[in-house]
């Protein structure tokens, strides 16, 4: 049964990507108007939060509404080491990795204080560290620029062919890669010794360390691969940009869609954390856009603010949510092998 649980997410796992690789081949065939490739790189980027928050979350049940800083960890650490404002400069994958590991390290230290901490509690916390963070990053302006952001910032290069923001189909198909192999190995993680704990300490704390699983070490192995994505995801956000950018771009709002983003796709379920990904920040990136671009001759020289779909998302990002709890509260992939406890 277990095998088969476990052929079964690997199936649905490859069945996104497979979709998501073979997407750009279909897009070509749309009209210039309807195509979107060049906005799906930050919904990738986006569906790598989406792991980080579901490890934390969906398979330990952690309630984190942190991920916003370790976004901004990754993406400033990226900048910094490989901007040539700077005096050393890393090649561009060596950048992500850095990023990917201050960001587990950092990760491990908050876990330190918050060992004891659950639901409430820990949400403050995490909430706390975010806004910490945005003051730090605004406030170092002699490394990290303070509001100006550090650019420019360069995008990987492959056999000698730079990628910039002018080739979006290589940008995806980059971010894609790379999605796909951290998907894989998380799966691998789930499916290991450390997964059972993380689903132990999920349902019951006390029942877990009753049988034997250590939950300081299991919430600090979460901590650190939570944040570790999240901070390769702000790397490589900043170098699709081109810039860090400034520290109030990575604020609470962010936390909460990469939240919206699991709930919606499925809490504990990987292939659910891609697909909630690519329907939050698809409607904030892509269907909003799209509907802004339709609408701008209408809107120009109105004050009508509804005109302007950017006042729109909430109101549809909460819709949303009040009708997955509505009808679907599991999420619209949830995992295969048990009910998911939510936070």
């Amino acid at each position: 049964m277990a095998l088969a649980q476990r052929a079964y997410n690997d199936l649905r796992l490859l069945g996104v990507c497979a979709v998501l690789a073979l997407y750009p081949l279909l897009d070509l065939c749309l009209p210039t108007a309807l195509q979107i490739i060049p906005l799906m790189p930050p919904v990738l980027i986006f569906a790598l939060v989406g792991l980080g928050l579901c490890v934390a979350t969906g398979f330990t049940g952690l309630l984190h509404l942190g991920v916003a800083a370790f976004i901004a960890i990754g993406a400033y650490t990226f900048a910094i080491t490989t901007c040539s404002i700077y005096p050393f400069q890393l090649p561009w994958i060596g950048g992500v990795i850095l990023a990917g590991a201050i960001g587990s390290a950092t990760g491990a230290l908050l876990a330190l204080p918050t060992m004891r901490l659950r639901g409430d509690y820990l949400a403050i916390v995490t909430l706390g560290f975010g806004e910490i963070v945005q003051d730090i990053l605004r406030n170092l302006e002699v490394i990290t620029k303070g509001t100006q952001g550090i650019n420019p910032l360069r995008g990987p290069s492959i056999a000698g062919f730079q990628i910039s923001s002018v080739t979006p189909t290589g940008w995806y198909y980059v971010i894609l890669a790379i999605l796909a192999v951290i998907s894989l190995l998380l799966q691998r993680v789930v499916n290991s010794p450390i997964g059972r704990a993380w689903f132990a300490l999920r349902d019951d704390e006390l029942a877990a360390s009753c049988m034997g699983v250590n939950p300081a070490r299991t919430k600090l192995a979460t901590f650190a691969i939570s944040a570790g994505l999240c901070a390769i995801a702000g790397a490589l956000l900043a170098s699709f940009l081109g810039s860090s950018g400034e520290p109030s771009n990575y604020d609470f709002q962010v936390s909460i869609m990469a939240l919206s983003m699991v709930i919606v796709g499925g809490l504990g379920s990987i292939p659910g954390a891609i697909l909630g990904a690519v329907i939050m920040v698809g409607i904030n990136s892509i269907v909003l856009a799209k509907i802004a671009d339709g609408l701008s001759n209408v809107a120009a020289g109105s004050s009508n603010v509804l005109l302007s779909p950017a006042n729109w998302k909430y109101m549809i990002f909460g819709l949303t949510l009040v009708l997955m709890m509505r009808f679907k509260s599991e999420g619209l992939m949830p995992p295969r092998q048990t009910g998911v406890k939510k936070p």
